[in-house]
């Protein structure tokens, strides 16, 4: 059957128009900021309110849309990101790709890796980007560690170890509804599973998982996910919704070691502090302050101009919701697939 190609066709110089399918949290605050001081022009955000669309709009100068199927009909929209509950992300972006339009979803993308593999194939099929949003990769300070790790600063690199943990917070919030996606290891988890395959390689897999529920939630509130590659290399991932907070992740080498003490969610003001321990000398690294989310609008408008770009982002997003599911199956007790 022969397809009809959506794909929005960009003159050279010409901005990508990007719209948001909802107005999260997440978008007025971070992403719409971003957004406007990236290569992108903002061309509309949806909500299902038109009049909250409408109070969005107004502040960023653009178009209000009521309605996320209207969104995807406007002109000028060549992409969309898409900062729903995680229960809706897979709809939206299958949705958004067959109206033409590239795709950057927030994390965790989809659930499992089979999803993933739909999504990125649907893109290719178009000529899309589809691409999962993990803003902490593009601070410069995880740059700073790998250059450091592959210069030898730490020997052979022999062991990751991350965490990040938050404090509890109003129950009703969306991250612990079980419905929408919720849940410490879809919250918090991805991020050090995430963080870990930049160091491992490309045989990582699950080697294993808990998880501890909270019965009145419903949801899993702590967990603790255990990987490694066939090199020999292991990552121990620690992740929680009832915990102080904190942000880091080590790489444990044969001749020292690399912590990163604000890892995932420094504020775009911070410079945050690598750590280098090398024998009896301790070094401290200060990482140029940056807004990470500049940095996945700036990565993600790369992708829609550029087809070469794109498949270092659809094997990321493949990769990490197969080691996702595989989490959780461990965990649960389930054989991964």
């Amino acid at each position: 059957m022969e397809i009809e190609d959506l794909t929005p066709v960009l003159e050279s110089g010409q901005s990508a128009g990007i719209g948001i399918i909802g107005c999260a949290d997440i978008a007025v605050r971070r992403a719409i900021p971003a957004i406007l001081r990236s290569p992108f022009r903002l061309a509309a955000v949806a909500s299902r309110s038109r009049e909250k669309a409408e109070d969005v709009a107004a502040g960023a100068g653009c178009t209000a849309v009521e309605g996320y199927e209207r969104l995807l009909e406007t002109p000028g929209v060549d992409a969309v990101y898409v900062p729903l509950p995680n229960s809706e992300h897979a709809k939206w972006a299958r949705l958004a790709l067959e109206a033409g339009k590239h795709v950057l979803l927030e994390k965790p993308a989809v659930p499992d890796g089979d999803s993933a593999r739909e999504l990125v194939a649907l893109a290719e099929e178009r000529s899309l980007a589809v691409m999962e949003n993990f803003a902490f990769l593009r601070h410069p300070q995880h740059e700073q560690a790998r250059a450091l790790v592959a210069d030898g600063a730490i020997g052979e690199l022999r062991s990751y170890n991350g965490a990040f943990g938050i404090p509890p917070t109003d129950p009703g919030q969306i991250k612990y509804q079980a419905d929408l996606g919720g849940g410490a290891l879809w919250e918090v988890g991805c991020y050090p599973v995430r963080a870990a395959q930049e160091y491992l390689g490309e045989s990582a897999r699950v080697l294993g998982a808990g998880l501890k529920s909270d019965p009145e939630l419903g949801v899993d509130v702590s967990g603790v996910a255990l990987l490694g590659d066939d090199e020999g290399v292991t990552a121990h991932c620690a992740f929680g919704l009832s915990h102080g907070y904190r942000s880091t992740y080590d790489l444990w080498g044969s001749e020292g070691r690399l912590v990163l003490e604000w890892a995932f969610t420094p504020s775009h003001s911070a410079r945050p502090v690598l750590r280098l321990e090398q024998r009896d000398r301790e070094t401290r690294i200060l990482a140029p302050a940056f807004d990470q989310f500049l940095g996945v609008f700036r990565t993600f408008h790369d992708a829609v101009r550029d087809p070469a770009a794109r498949a270092v982002h659809h094997r990321d997003l493949v990769r990490q919701a197969g080691l996702m599911a595989g989490v959780r199956a461990h965990a649960l007790g389930a054989r991964p697939r």
